[in-house]
């Protein structure tokens, strides 16, 4: 970003570089990089300030069906020609609660592409109001400030569903869960005092999207005391202006044996776009 260029004559040396460039052009120019190296350009100088302000920078920037998310996410009613390219992309990005609070999408700043969470409290999990199988966990180790641990239980069963335009492209959904032993306070039974079953028989975890996608994958549970993003599998979205519907689920229904010691606090997905994404949540 540095180049540039000298002519000499009689009159002594002159230098030149990008910021004596016409504003549009040096805009063309910054459309090309990503929004965090955008951002740190605009603070070059006044000419890179505007030009990086530039509707024509963020407009490329912008998922294809920003009107739909900017309504969805910023609760925006109004004339998008009054808007700011810019603003609507900082909008997109911060992160908005739906369906009671058991939802949440925003835009991942470093390359536009969409981020969902589904908390566990958005899901329909067998036994989850028994305490002898579940207890409900207050912690800042989740965004939702909860997580539901289970003690023990035989039919492990987890679903969940959601439906949403995404922004066509390729997305990655996990579920995102630790196996570990309740730490001292926690309401649990004595006969839950340690992770068991998961080494015996694998659980299963799939998704189905309404576009006729479907991935199944087993796997034994054996990694104890920390949080995993558990990748189920990958999708497609051909129509940005279609909603997309997403059912998936968690199970362990192998009834010989019990199961316990897991930590569980919400799906994600996400474009692959923001994959470096991952180990930041």
């Amino acid at each position: 970003m540095g180049s540039t260029y000298s002519t000499n004559n009689n009159e002594g040396s002159r230098t030149s570089g990008l910021g004596d460039l016409p504003e549009n052009c040096l805009a063309r120019i910054l459309a090309c990089l990503d929004p965090p190296d955008i951002c740190n350009l605009a603070r070059i100088n006044r000419v890179f300030r505007h030009a990086s302000s530039a509707d024509s920078v963020w407009e490329v920037k912008l998922p294809e069906n920003y009107r739909f998310l900017a309504k969805k996410l910023m609760l925006y009613d109004g004339s998008f020609e009054c808007l700011a390219r810019k603003d609507i992309y900082v909008g997109l990005c911060c992160p908005v609660r739906f369906s009671s609070g058991t939802k949440e999408v925003w835009m991942d700043k470093r390359c536009g592409g969409i981020c969902m969470l589904v908390s566990w409290k958005g899901m329909k999990i067998v036994g989850i109001d028994d305490r002898r199988y579940w207890t409900h966990i207050p912690t800042q180790q989740s965004r939702f400030h909860s997580i539901a641990y289970l003690q023990q239980i035989w039919w492990l069963q987890v679903e969940g569903d959601i439906e949403f335009k995404f922004p066509a492209g390729s997305y990655s959904l996990f579920f995102h869960i630790k196996l570990e032993r309740p730490s001292n306070g926690r309401r649990c039974s004595s006969t839950t005092q340690k992770v068991h079953g998961w080494n015996i028989k694998p659980a299963r975890f799939q998704f189905l999207v309404s576009n006729g996608q479907h991935v199944i994958s087993e796997s034994y549970l054996n990694e104890h005391g920390k949080w995993l993003n558990y990748h189920v599998g990958d999708f497609e979205v051909e129509d940005s202006y279609k909603p997309t519907k997403i059912k998936f689920s968690m199970t362990q229904i192998d009834c010989t044996h019990q199961k316990g010691g897991l930590a569980l606090d919400c799906v994600f997905i996400c474009s692959n776009r923001t994959q470096n994404m991952m180990a930041t949540y």
